[in-house]
C-alpha cells in the first residue's frame, strides 16, 4: 500500500497552536496562522524579521523577550529542548483597542536537524494556558477552603503546610487534618487523591470530612480507614486513594497507626534518631475489603511526629527510599527547631528549587 502524501507546510499553517520557526540565526523562517494573529503580523511582516527586535507593543522593557531570547539559545548551544517558565503576558482587545485581557502561556523551543544531523531550524511553540490556570486557581481556592487553619491540636504545637506542584496547571488531590479526640489524644491524618483538578479537590473534601467522622467513634486507625474505604468506594475518582493516620495518646505516649499505601509517617526522637512508622501498610482505599491492620510505637516527651505526602520525598527515576533518607537527615539535623521552623526548614531541605514536580502537604506535631 502506497503512502499517502502530506503536505506538511499545509499541517504547519493549519496546526490550532502558535508555532513559529527561527533559524539558528534568530531569524523568522516561518509562522503558522495561529502565531501570525497571535503576533498581530501578517506572513510578510514576520518572516526576515529578527527575533530580539520583535519587541511587545505593550511595554519594549518586557522581560519576556530576554527570556524567550535566553532559552532560543540555550536550544542552539545545546541542541536539546528548552521551555520558559509560566508567563503571564497580557493581550489588548481586538474590538477595544486600550483594552488588555490577562492571558498566560506556556513557551517551548525544540530543535530541528537537518540530514547531515546540525541544527537547521529552532520550532517556537506558544502554548495559551489562560483557562487551565483560572481552573487551577479555583480548585486552589477550593481546597484550602476545605483544609484546615494552622492550629495547635490540644496544648501540643504543630505546624502544616501545603505546597503545590510547580509543574502542574491543575492541583492535586492532597490534604491533611489534625483533630482532638476526648482526653490527651489527638489524630492525625494525610491523604493523596489520585488526579487532579476539581473533581480530585472534590473528591479530597469528601474523604477528609468522612475520615473525621470515622476517626471521631472508630476504636482505633485501622477500623477507621476501613469505614473510610467502603465510604470511598461509593465516590468516583476515590479508588487508590491513599491515607496515613496516627492515633497519639500522651496518657499512654503511644502511636497507634495504619495506612492505606501512603508512605509511613516519621518519628523524629530527640536524639535526633528517626524512625519511620511502616508496620502498618495495607494497598490504598478501595482495593482492600479485609480488616486492616494497625501497629503501635511509643515516644517520648519532646519528639516530633511527621506526616506528608508524597510530593515531599518522591523525585523522578529515583528510588524512594533516597527521599526518606533526605527526611530523616533534615529532620535530624534541625530537630531543635519548633515546628513552624522544622516545617519549613524541610521543604527547603527537599523540595527543589525550581519546585516540585507534585503537590506537597506536611504536618509536624511536637509531642
Amino acid at each position: 500500500m502506497a503512502e499517502p502524501e502530506v503536505d506538511y507546510a499545509a499541517v504547519f499553517r493549519a496546526l490550532p497552536g502558535a508555532v513559529a520557526l527561527v533559524t539558528p540565526q534568530l531569524v523568522y523562517a516561518d509562522g503558522n496562522e495561529a502565531f501570525l494573529r497571535l503576533r498581530g503580523l501578517t506572513h510578510e511582516q514576520l518572516v526576515g524579521r529578527f527575533v530580539p527586535e520583535d519587541l511587545p507593543d505593550k511595554d519594549p522593557g518586557e522581560p519576556l523577550l530576554l527570556r524567550v531570547l535566553a532559552s532560543l539559545r540555550r536550544v542552539t548551544d545545546t541542541g536539546e529542548l528548552s521551555t520558559v517558565e509560566l508567563q503571564r503576558y497580557d493581550v489588548q482587545d481586538p474590538d477595544q483597542p486600550g483594552v488588555w485581557h490577562e492571558r498566560y502561556w506556556n513557551l517551548t523551543d525544540v530543535p530541528v536537524f537537518g540530514p547531515d544531523g546540525r541544527l537547521a531550524l529552532l520550532m517556537h511553540r506558544v502554548e495559551d494556558v489562560t483557562d487551565l490556570i483560572r481552573a487551577r486557581e479555583v480548585a486552589l481556592t477550593l481546597q484550602e477552603a476545605m483544609l484546615p487553619a494552622p492550629r495547635p491540636v490540644g496544648r501540643h504545637p504543630a505546624a502544616v503546610r501545603y505546597r503545590p506542584a510547580a509543574e502542574a496547571l491543575n492541583v492535586a488531590g492532597d490534604w491533611y487534618d489534625l483533630m482532638d479526640l476526648p482526653g490527651d489524644r489527638i489524630v492525625v491524618s494525610v491523604g493523596d487523591v489520585v488526579g487532579h483538578g476539581l473533581a480530585a479537590a472534590s473528591v479530597m473534601g469528601q474523604l477528609r470530612s468522612a475520615l473525621t467522622s470515622a476517626s471521631l467513634v472508630a476504636k482505633g486507625p485501622a477500623r477507621a480507614l476501613e469505614v473510610l474505604g467502603r465510604y470511598a468506594r461509593t465516590i468516583d475518582g476515590a479508588e487508590n486513594t491513599t491515607v496515613a493516620t496516627t492515633f497519639v495518646d500522651w496518657d499512654t505516649h503511644t502511636i497507634t497507626y495504619s495506612s492505606a499505601g501512603h508512605p509511613p509517617p516519621a518519628l523524629l526522637q530527640r536524639d535526633g534518631t528517626v524512625a519511620f512508622l511502616d508496620q502498618a501498610t495495607d494497598p490504598p482505599l478501595g482495593a482492600w475489603p479485609l480488616p486492616r491492620i494497625q501497629a503501635l510505637a511509643t515516644f517520648c516527651d519532646g519528639a516530633v511526629l511527621v506526616l506528608y505526602t508524597d510530593g515531599l520525598i518522591e523525585r523522578r527515576r529515583e528510588d524512594i527510599d533516597a527521599g526518606l533518607a533526605r527526611l530523616a537527615d533534615s529532620l535530624a539535623r534541625h530537630r531543635a527547631e519548633e515546628p513552624e521552623a522544622l516545617a519549613d526548614a524541610v521543604l527547603a531541605d527537599l523540595l527543589p528549587p525550581d519546585g516540585a514536580t507534585d503537590d506537597t502537604a506536611l504536618v509536624i506535631v511536637r509531642l
